[in-house]
C-alpha cells in the first residue's frame, strides 16, 4: 500500500498546457469596426447621391 524506505518514489508528471490566446486584440477589433462603419457611411452617401440625382432629373423633366 505505502512505499517502503527501499522502494523508489514514482515520478509525478506535470503537463503545462498553454491557454489559447485570442488572436484578435483590441486594436484589431476597433479598426475592423471603424472600417465597417466607414463602408456603411460610404454606401449611404452613394445611395443618397443617386436618389438626389434621380429626384433632380425627374423635377427638371416635369418643369
Amino acid at each position: 500500500m505505502g512505499e517502503g524506505p527501499g522502494e523508489p518514489a514514482s515520478p509525478i508528471i506535470v503537463k503545462i498546457v498553454e491557454t489559447p490566446s485570442d488572436p484578435t486584440g483590441l486594436a484589431d477589433v476597433l479598426i475592423g469596426s471603424i472600417g465597417l462603419t466607414g463602408a456603411i457611411v460610404l454606401l449611404a452617401l452613394l445611395v443618397g447621391l443617386m436618389f438626389g440625382a434621380v429626384l433632380f432629373w425627374v423635377r427638371s423633366r416635369s418643369a
